[in-house]
């Protein structure tokens, strides 16, 4: 057993200050009878302490014990007890001599009405260092789970404004195509619309589509049944044939060409006939007759 760190432990202290269990209080008398610097120790301790307590004594007021005796004696007296004198109560007291003899802890002495009071005993320096170790542990620890939830909660608010923007869009989305398949209903039952068939020339003779004419209104829409895909670069534009003129009626969307939807065109003042052509991405400004795919007449 190294002795000097079983002294700096801070055993001896609490010993004197009686927080110890009996199964260390016994090691403590222990290890004092078997060795002399340890009960020479656990004495200065024992000094120091009632130095310390007799320094820092506080006088009760002069009238404190008959005020004590008296408040016995009335209490003596209701349990039906007779007694006629209170005896002083007095903790014994043992000191450990010079000899390596067991050593008791004394309770603070009472003595001419004098109240000592004890400081709380300091940890010795091994377990303050231990102490303060675990506290900085402690407090690092707790500063990273602090840092890991904020840093998880900021991530879970991007990740909840993320998919409220997309669900946002989405509703967007679905309601304007809603509207649209609701313009296109509307479109394919009104009276006031003008089929017209336009059938595949011998150049794309599979090839069909519809246009929906309102004399009224000047509308148009166009509804492709079956296109050939167009080049690269190129795409669908629709005429509108006034008298034997072209009159361009717009492009097609990639969608419309495909059969994907119906497609709003520009308004016809007046036509006999509609037709579409193979042009460039944008449309032309007169069609290219050779390109023809489709043509039907109202």
């Amino acid at each position: 057993m190294n002795i000097q760190e079983y002294i700096e432990s801070g055993i001896l202290e609490e010993y004197a200050l009686g927080v110890l269990s009996e199964v260390e209080r016994s090691e403590v008398e222990r290890v004092a009878e078997e060795h002399p610097e340890v009960a020479r120790e656990l004495l200065q301790v024992q000094h120091s302490l009632d130095a310390y307590a007799e320094a820092h004594a506080v006088t009760p007021p002069d009238d404190m014990r008959e005020r004590v005796l008296r408040g016995w004696q009335e209490a003596i007296r209701n349990s039906g007890e007779q007694q006629s004198q209170v005896p002083p109560v007095t903790a014994p007291r043992m000191v450990a001599s010079s000899a390596p003899e067991p050593v008791a802890v004394p309770a603070p002495p009472q003595e001419n009405g004098v109240v000592r009071q004890l400081p709380p005993a300091e940890p010795a320096p091994s377990r303050l260092k231990w102490l303060i170790a675990a506290s900085v542990a402690l407090l690092m620890l707790s500063g990273l789970g602090n840092y890991l939830l904020y840093n998880r909660l900021q991530e879970t608010e991007a990740n909840l404004e993320v998919a409220q923007t997309e669900q946002s869009r989405y509703a967007a989305t679905q309601q304007a195509a809603l509207k649209e398949r609701d313009q296109e209903l509307a479109v394919l039952r009104s009276a006031d619309f003008r089929s017209v068939e336009l059938k595949g020339t011998p150049k794309a003779p599979e090839a069909q589509a519809r246009v929906y004419y309102n004399p009224t209104t000047k509308a148009v829409y166009v509804d492709v049944r079956n296109l050939p895909a167009p080049p690269s670069g190129k795409q669908y534009q629709l005429w509108a044939l006034d008298n034997g003129k072209p009159v361009d009626a717009g492009v097609l969307a990639t969608a419309t060409a495909a059969g994907d939807s119906i497609q709003q065109m520009k308004d016809i003042a007046s036509a006999q006939a509609f037709a579409m052509t193979v042009e460039d991405v944008g449309g032309v400004a007169s069609p290219t007759l050779s390109t023809m795919t489709v043509i039907g007449n109202l």
